[in-house]
């Protein structure tokens, strides 16, 4: 009887997940589908345009109507203007300057090796949390965390005596469940940050969006979501897989030179944060205001985040790099940030087209007309404050698991949900926020991201007949408790009106 009902469960899982790939795969490549959305929204400007669409501005007043871009003067300007969009386009510059330090650190071997090392270390009490806390943070160290920790947490917990799909499945889960959660500001910051600064510059040009935002409620999430994990780890996950009767696998050994890399890098990096105070903690430090000595309005500690952030992983990514040997010239030096960098390809084109994308939404007002009418829609019908944000968070969610590139879904939703949450007074920084806990939370079960096929195939080591149902089914506790916990704890924090972070208020 356990045997069928085991296997119903699983038919249910695969079905589910076969609906979701099925869907997913009939939607185009994410640049593709910026081509189509960038086709739609000229022949929406000639359509809109002739039934004279229009909306009267919450601020001003003034009436906001559709513009034609499919006439002669609005060809050429899309013609001249495209390089300047491009060019022009605030997220390139951030995320290309930020993969310069993150690149070099993951190249390296700097953020494998001290994943790797800080697992080792941990003594058996606290492997479990240790093991979420180093997922949860591995998000700052980009694909590093979902390739390196889970089949390393899997060989940890296995010689625990643990099973070790339970390390799998806790790490991948911890990794991408979490994904908006941190202590670290990372590329994630600077790329959703990227998106929403030009969206809300539609309502206010004066609008600067900057990486640390949200740092206050990651930094919380980290912290709460830490313990949903251990939770359902304890709850479901370890009793789901019971005793592993297989081979131990050994554990491979942080080698001596490794270990000099990460010593190097320490030290490094212990350096910078004292070069860092020396600038932040006087009162005339250089980092803070000249005119007001604040720490964070308008100082240039957060204005400049991105190129600090750059230099905070650049230094030790390097240092580990010469102390390792990795790095052992300056050719295998400026190999590994050209190959950090070629992986940005796919990226800059798809950013290329979202900046014309948003071009286009601007100029014909499509944009500012959606987002008025969609406020004023959600504001007869009663829909705002905390039902406004639960249904955001779910229908985020919902999208994630049909569209996996969080750049790409938010390069589509910032232009409307940014404007129109703006409308109804609600800063950009918070839409932002509310958008990453909806776009983090159906990340461990949706077929979209390609890590999962990765999993599986880490999973079949240890279980040759488990299938893709088996291990989503295993996951899905996870999505339904990070969900449940996340939007409670947003729900708190709205209602106690705390700041997501710096200059990042809930109102404007």
């Amino acid at each position: 009887m356990a045997q069928n009902t085991e296997k119903k469960k699983r038919s249910f899982f695969d079905r589910m997940l076969d609906s979701i790939e099925f869907a997913g795969n009939k939607l185009p490549d994410p640049i593709v589908l910026f081509i189509i959305l960038c086709g739609i929204a000229l022949a929406a400007s000639f359509v809109t345009s002739l039934f004279n669409v229009s909306a009267i501005h919450p601020v001003t007043g003034e009436t906001v109507k559709a513009t034609n871009l499919l006439t002669g003067d609005g060809l050429v300007n899309i013609l001249t203007n495209s390089v300047t969009n491009f060019s022009s386009f605030a997220p390139l510059g951030m995320v290309l300057v930020m993969m310069i330090g993150i690149g070099l650190a993951e190249q390296s071997g700097f953020f494998a090796v001290l994943m790797k090392r800080a697992v080792m270390a941990t003594p058996k009490k606290l492997i479990i949390p240790s093991v979420i806390l180093i997922a949860i943070i591995g998000n700052a160290a980009g694909d590093a965390g979902p390739i390196v920790l889970p089949p390393l947490a899997a060989v940890v917990l296995m010689a625990f005596g643990y099973h070790p799909l339970v390390g799998l499945v806790v790490a991948y889960a911890s990794t991408l469940g979490a994904f908006a959660a941190n202590l670290i500001i990372g590329m994630s910051d600077t790329l959703v940050a990227g998106f929403t600064g030009p969206a809300a510059q539609t309502v206010d040009p004066s609008y600067v969006a900057n990486p640390a935002m949200n740092y206050y409620f990651i930094a919380v999430s980290t912290v709460v979501l830490l313990f949903v994990s251990l939770w359902v780890t304890h709850k479901f996950t370890i009793p789901r897989f019971g005793t592993y009767t297989g081979e131990i696998e050994e554990m491979e050994v942080v080698s001596s030179e490794e270990k000099r890399g990460l010593r190097w890098a320490g030290i490094s990096v212990v350096v910078f944060v004292l070069i860092l105070l020396a600038m932040i903690i006087p009162e005339n430090g250089l980092l803070r205001n000249p005119e007001t000595g604040s720490i964070i309005e308008g100082s240039p500690l957060i204005t400049g985040i991105v190129p600090l952030l750059t230099i905070f992983f650049f230094i030790p990514g390097l240092f580990y790099g010469i102390g390792s040997k990795s790095i052992k010239s300056s050719k295998d030096f400026g190999n590994m940030l050209g190959k950090s960098m070629s992986t940005m390809g796919p990226y800059i084109v798809l950013v290329f087209f979202a900046a014309q994308l948003l071009s286009f939404f601007a100029a014909s007002n499509l944009g500012p007309i959606i987002a008025i009418k969609g406020a004023n829609i959600l504001d007869s019908a009663g829909i705002t404050g905390i039902p406004l944000i639960v249904l955001f968070i779910i229908f985020v969610a919902c999208v994630n698991l049909l569209i996996g590139s969080a750049s790409a879904k938010w390069a589509i939703l910032a232009p409307i949900f940014v404007p129109m949450f703006m409308y109804l007074d609600y800063d950009p920084a918070f839409t932002q926020a509310i958008y990453r806990v909806g776009d983090s939370i159906t990340n461990p079960i949706t077929p979209m991201l390609p890590y999962l096929v990765l999993l599986l195939s880490f999973a079949k080591k240890y279980d040759k007949n488990i299938g893709l149902g088996t291990l989503i089914s295993a996951l899905f506790p996870y999505t339904v408790f990070f969900g449940i916990v996340w939007i409670i704890l947003v729900i708190v924090w709205y209602l106690l009106g705390f700041p997501v972070g710096p200059e990042g208020p809930i109102h404007l």
